[in-house]
């Protein structure tokens, strides 16, 4: 284990020097795969020089982060580089801009501060969304959908049922915290206005469907339970609101006015404009993408098929509106037929091009990393190795992976085939995301899978791994670190 540490700490202290030092760095966490910088000077970093760090497979900048791709290990470079950098564990963004920077508003800045703000308040949800969606896979697999092992009126059944619903009611509840963390406003009082957004009184004059008020304006009847933009849009309003009277409130009182007065006015404005039209937004990504994959026939198919081929080059960019939208549309409406089933066919293709790459690679030192990036794919659910490590490199894996993903994603497409659980991984795991409805369906699913896997690793393998030819006009594979 010594050993290890001292492989992570050298791993972060050559990122650390790389970036700048702790003193270029804003704040700094990690995903699953990924070391997330903010920097204050993105230009100090070359990404050449990164790359060829030990223990770094590749380098994105997306969303105003610095991303420096690690692998499985992330979180053990990331605990050894708070330790060498002597940095904040998780610390948020400072949104307080008379402390930062100014940057001149651009279409562009703006939409990546958009984007970076979105990934902030959803990322930090994955781990919950991976466990309830297992334990509603759980439900459906033993339920009477499918092998019927449990009745509907089990005590187990009744209770994976609970939790896996449980994970996307509370939504509101949730992202009131971890958009609290990215507006710089008070966590406890955004959870609190999460949670009047489904307090149970409120939704049974939603469910009643009799007129209301607040403060003498009309309510629009609206249920928020499960809902994404809403109360992202209430926090971030709010946190102008409350650092408002934490400017102007004295502080031997602030304790008590803050807090009622934040409420107090945030109640009209959440309940009679913002939650409504988040609501509507929600509503008409997630009606517009359904009515999409419900189309059927040849534009489905090729849409679909084109997502599968598309897939990996979101995951390169961060992905964060895609994600966005496939929380939405599983929390609003409990199945999705059209992203889902590009990203699943996409997933399995990058494990197919590894098969092929390492079966077409001579070099034992190559073969041995492709290989590997095979198991961390198809096992541990991590394409990125694959990605950066054989598509990127070398070119021409990436366009077998590119036909492995629309073929599955056609297959997909053309059997109308829908997921009905949010299995945010990339492992074959990812195939369960079709168990919740018919037989046929769980079927189709997984025959999308299999063609994938079976179609990106014989198009890797007919074009090749591409070679680069030395001085003496000999071929030979790059040296790739893993």
């Amino acid at each position: 284990m010594k050993n290890k540490d001292k492989q992570y700490e050298k791993v972060a202290n050559g990122v650390l020097e790389a970036v700048g030092g702790s003193a270029n760095i804003s704040s700094v966490t990690h995903c699953m795969t990924r070391l997330r910088f903010n920097l204050k000077d993105e230009s100090i970093p070359n990404d050449g020089e990164v790359q060829n760090i030990p223990g770094v497979i590749g380098v994105n900048r997306a969303g105003g982060q610095y991303q420096i791709i690690i692998g499985q290990a992330v979180s053990k470079v990331y605990d050894a580089l708070l330790t060498v950098g002597n940095l904040t564990r998780n610390a948020p963004i400072n949104e307080d801009l008379d402390n930062r920077p100014k940057e001149k508003l651009t279409f562009k800045s703006a939409g990546n501060m958009i984007l970076n703000k979105l990934a902030g308040c959803l990322t930090p949800l994955i781990p919950m969304l991976i466990a309830a969606s297992m334990f509603k896979m759980f439900a459906a697999i033993l339920g009477p959908s499918m092998f019927n092992i449990l009745g509907t009126k089990t005590s187990l059944y009744q209770l994976f049922t609970l939790v896996g619903d449980a994970g996307f009611y509370f939504f509101p509840i949730i992202l009131g915290y971890t958009a609290a963390k990215q507006f710089n406003t008070s966590r406890i009082i955004s959870m609190f206005l999460g949670a009047i957004l489904i307090d149970p009184n409120l939704i049974k004059i939603v469910t009643a469907g009799k007129a209301f008020n607040i403060f003498g304006i009309a309510m629009p009847l609206v249920n928020y339970s499960s809902t994404v933009i809403p109360i992202i849009l209430s926090v971030w309003v709010m946190s102008y609101i409350e650092r408002f009277f934490k400017r102007y409130v004295p502080e031997s009182i602030s304790t008590i006015v803050i807090p009622t007065l934040t409420i107090a006015i945030m109640l009209p404005i959440s309940l009679c404009i913002l939650g409504p039209a988040g609501n509507f937004i929600g509503n008409y990504i997630c009606t517009g993408i359904l009515a999409f994959g419900k189309l059927g026939g040849l534009p489905t198919m090729i849409a679909v098929g084109v997502v599968g081929a598309l897939w990996e080059i979101l995951v390169m960019t961060g992905m964060h509106l895609l994600m966005l939208t496939m929380m939405m549309i599983f929390a609003q409406s409990g199945h999705e037929n059209f992203v889902t089933l590009g990203a699943v066919a996409a997933s399995m293709s990058v494990a197919g091009m590894c098969l092929g790459a390492a079966l077409r690679i001579k070099d034992q030192d190559q073969k041995t990393l492709a290989w590997g990036y095979l198991i961390a794919s198809i096992i541990g659910g991590v394409t990125e190795p694959g990605l950066y490590g054989l598509a990127i490199r070398y070119k021409r894996p990436f366009i077998g992976m590119m036909i492995g993903g629309f073929c599955g994603g056609l297959y997909a497409g053309l059997t109308t085939v829908t997921a009905y659980v949010m299995v945010p991984v990339a492992n074959f795991l990812s195939l369960t995301a079709y168990v919740g409805g018919q037989t046929s369906n769980v079927i189709n699913g997984v025959v999308s899978g299999v063609i994938a896997f079976v179609a990106a690793a014989i198009a890797t393998y007919a074009i090749g791994v591409e070679a680069n030819t030395n001085k003496q006009g000999t071929k030979e594979f790059k040296l790739v670190e893993a």
